[in-house]
């Protein structure tokens, strides 16, 4: 029987014999650097087995088990020893930041008309600090994420001190191959919005697999720059890239930059605009050489273009591009060259011959000359570093937080971490100490609108709904602020992707991927981004499975109902009660996953291949500005929906159907509309129309509940009066599960459609009245 990448001992390198996976699965492999004559080492196994980790080409990959079972190796051996700490290495001048970067092609020069905007594609692999490139180019305060995918969205900029340019942050992608939808996106959006030059960042740390992109780029034929990017690393590790040399072999301008300090950013912009402006495209795009095996591939990708080169023009494809991807079966670019039968026989003639003389099939053989290439130009250009110090402290931090024994305590211990430093310590303090302030505000106003002998409806507008309602919701604003801290730093440092890898097998369970966890713990910050991180999933299936499950993970607007209910009825228990309520969502989701895995959403959970980043320490900037975002979006809703429900509750609540100020809150249009509802919940416990008119206020905004209770209730021991603990851990329950807010409910309508949204909303109503009704059944059995 043939040996597979499964049967390689931890530890052990081989060379790869074949790549038997099929489809887009295998093209993506190959894109990655898995291609037949490869060497490839196994790092380590997941804790229950599955999926692996695999080091190619200076980086680590990881895929499941089934797909390593499809890839045969040989020549298994010990790994070729890496160079130390203490090995010496070639003494090179070290160019400054942008020194040398001095390549343009004069003859190919076709200058703009001034004052056009100039549009660049800011493309490039994930992981390689694209996004924080965006940020210093534009001034831009987008988020900057660790874990591969993170930038999802079409975002655009002008460069600081240039208006008259436009740049485009694309999806981070590995290559224009049609893998999932962020490749998909970014090759649409070169080809047809047809951007005036592209910047394309390499990251320095990890040139050969960053160049593979690079190389389909320049056979675009447009103008374009590159940033080698985290030169510091580089250069700090012993290594250097000879920039003049590697500009000469690729045509373009090459600029060494390190776009976390913020260096050589400049040199980067004047080179951008001089390409973009006088439209000078990579003077090298022919990367067949006519004497590597043979000229087999070259003699094939040059028939192909002969043959292509009308219908190519006529679809408005660059001619070496889309040969290049015929040659390696690209059904999207074949459909839209619109060739006659007679052009495709020939075309499948080409491409048979070629399989035989090169002794690859046609995506093989194409991957092979695309790495062929960037061998030989990082043997002329890069000088290797040692290993680095962020890859050996990776290593040592992934022996506990990968660990076989070790993972998932880890995880359960840096979750549980989380929660007791927001809820019972750091958090709870910080809202502690402002709801000490709102409250002394709301009292100093009081008393001063009773001087003033203030109009009662209008004094009881300002402290029962602004004061009282709204400040009740502010005071946790110190909390949410605190998780999302926690859960960005997580997502920022790379913790996430191994969240991923060590969770795939428990999610397959259900139908999903390990990449599902990520959208999943996202919600647990707040489900619009949740929802929204779902779009990297390569499987529509994975990707509303994911969605459906996302709004079950308890947000953090939730947090301040949570707060509110634990302080009135379950005081020195918060931590406890906090978590319950967070795995009982977890629970359900889990339960109804595996539901849908076998009724709606029948099948198996796509592969699960990702890139394993260094761990990195998030900059100090970019949490702030991700933490004063959510900071202001809370505070946006706080006086926007949550004033406005919390008004429009105070009004119903105070005024009769004639509008007449009412003595007692029972004969209001409020408790009149409630009533109407309210029997629904009555086998829950909580049929009283003042918690029906908050859990309606909540569809608006979850922290509105709390608002709405404080206005209708008027006190805490109001509310204690009218509920039991087992009640109220019920209503906790429903809260806990029923219909996210408005704003989730809109996401997932852009996301999957109208009846989608709709159904979610219904469904988490009725899956939150079924909990919740268990919940207060088996209290009921129990005594309490």
């Amino acid at each position: 029987m043939p040996v597979t990448l499964n049967d390689l001992p931890i530890g052990r390198s081989a060379t790869v014999e074949s790549v038997g996976a099929s489809g887009a699965l295998r093209q993506h492999f190959l894109d990655m650097g898995l291609i037949p004559q490869a060497t490839v080492t196994m790092v380590k196994r997941a804790p229950m087995g599955d999926p692996i980790e695999v080091r190619i080409r200076s980086y680590e990959l990881t895929l499941r088990v089934a797909e390593a079972q499809a890839i045969t190796i040989t020549n298994i051996r010990e790994p070729e020893p890496i160079k130390s700490q203490t090995q010496a290495v070639e003494e090179i001048s070290h160019p400054g930041y942008g020194e040398g970067g001095k390549f343009h092609e004069k003859k190919t020069e076709k200058p703009l008309p001034e004052g056009k905007v100039l549009t660049f594609a800011l493309a490039g692999n994930q992981n390689c600090g694209k996004t924080t490139l965006f940020n210093k180019l534009t001034g831009s305060n987008q988020h900057v994420g660790n874990f591969p995918g993170v930038t999802v969205d079409r975002k655009d900029g002008s460069i600081i001190g240039h208006s008259e340019t436009l740049v485009t942050d694309l999806p981070g992608i590995y290559s224009l191959s049609p893998y999932t939808n962020e490749e998909i996106v970014s090759r649409e959006f070169i080809l047809k919005e047809n951007p005036d030059a592209i910047i394309n960042i390499v990251d320095a740390t990890n040139i050969e697999r960053n160049l593979y992109l690079t190389m389909q780029l320049m056979e675009l034929g447009r103008p374009m720059v590159l940033a080698l990017n985290m030169m510091d690393e580089v250069w700090a590790n012993g290594g250097s890239v000879r920039v003049n040399e590697m500009e000469a072999l690729l045509g373009m301008p090459v600029v060494p930059i390190s776009a976390s300090r913020g260096e050589g950013i400049e040199e980067l912009i004047d080179h951008a605009i001089h390409v973009a402006k006088y439209q000078e495209p990579p003077t090298v795009q022919d990367f067949c050489d006519s004497s590597d095996h043979g000229g087999a591939v070259h003699r094939c990708l040059h028939s192909i273009m002969h043959i292509i080169e009308d219908h190519a023009q006529k679809a408005n494809i660059p001619l070496r591009f889309a040969a290049s991807k015929i040659a390696e079966g690209d059904a999207l670019i074949m459909d839209q060259l619109d060739l006659d039968i007679n052009e495709k026989r020939t075309i499948a003639h080409i491409i048979k011959q070629l399989e035989a003389e090169r002794g690859l099939d046609r995506a093989a053989a194409i991957a092979d000359m695309r790495f062929s290439f960037i061998d030989k130009v990082c043997a002329q250009t890069v000088v290797k570093p040692r290993i680095s110090r962020e890859h050996i402290r990776s290593l040592a931090i992934d022996e506990i937080l990968t660990g076989r024994l070790t993972a998932i305590p880890a995880f359960i211990a840096i979750m549980a971490l989380v929660f007791w430093l927001t809820f019972n310590v750091i958090g709870v303090w910080l809202s502690d100490a402002l709801d000490w302030a709102i409250g002394l505000a709301t009292e100093q106003t009081d008393a001063a609108l009773t001087a003033l002998n203030v109009n009662a409806s209008i004094h009881s507008l300002i402290i029962d709904a602004i004061f009282n309602g709204v400040g009740s919701v502010l005071s946790f604003l110190p909390t949410i602020v605190v998780l999302f801290f926690f859960l960005s730093f997580l997502e920022d440092s790379g913790y996430m992707a191994r969240v991923a890898f060590v969770m795939d097998t428990l999610l397959r369970r259900i139908g999903l991927s390990g990449r599902s966890i990520v959208p999943m713990l996202i919600g647990f910050g707040c489900t619009v981004p949740g929802v929204m991180a779902s779009r990297t999933l390569p499987s529509e299936r994975d990707r509303k499975m994911t969605i459906l499950l996302t709004p079950f993970m308890s947000c953090s607007a939730k947090l301040p109902i949570y707060a509110f209910f634990v302080a009135a009825f379950f005081p020195g228990e918060g931590a406890l009660i906090m978590i319950s309520l967070y795995v009982l969502g977890i629970i359900v989701a889990v339960i109804l996953g595996y539901l849908m895995k076998n009724t709606v959403f029948k099948g198996e959970a796509v592969p699960f291949v990702m890139e394993l980043p260094n761990y990195r320490l998030p900059g100090a900037k970019n949490v702030m500005l991700l933490l004063w975002d959510k900071a202001k979006d809370f505070l946006q809703r706080a006086f926007t929906v949550i004033f406005v429900a919390t008004i429009v509750i105070w009004f119903l609540q105070t005024f009769d159907f004639q509008l007449n100020p009412v003595e007692n809150s029972q004969s209001s249009i409020l408790a009149v509309v409630a009533g109407w509802i309210s029997p629904i919940f009555a086998p829950l416990g909580f049929d009283d129309w003042r918690i029906t008119t908050a859990l309606i206020g909540g569809f608006m905004a979850k922290e509105s509940v709390v608002s709405s209770l404080s206005v209708l209730f008027g006190s805490t021991e109001a509310l204690t009066a009218a509920l039991s603990t087992l009640t109220a851990l019920a209503l906790l329950v429903f809260c806990l599960l029923y219909t996210p807010c408005v704003a989730s409910i809109a996401t997932i309508k852009r996301e999957l459609g109208g009846q989608w949204a709709v159904g979610v909303a219904l469904f988490q109503c009725v899956i939150a009245w079924i909990v919740a009704f268990i919940v207060r059944l088996i209290g009921l059995v129990l005594g309490y």
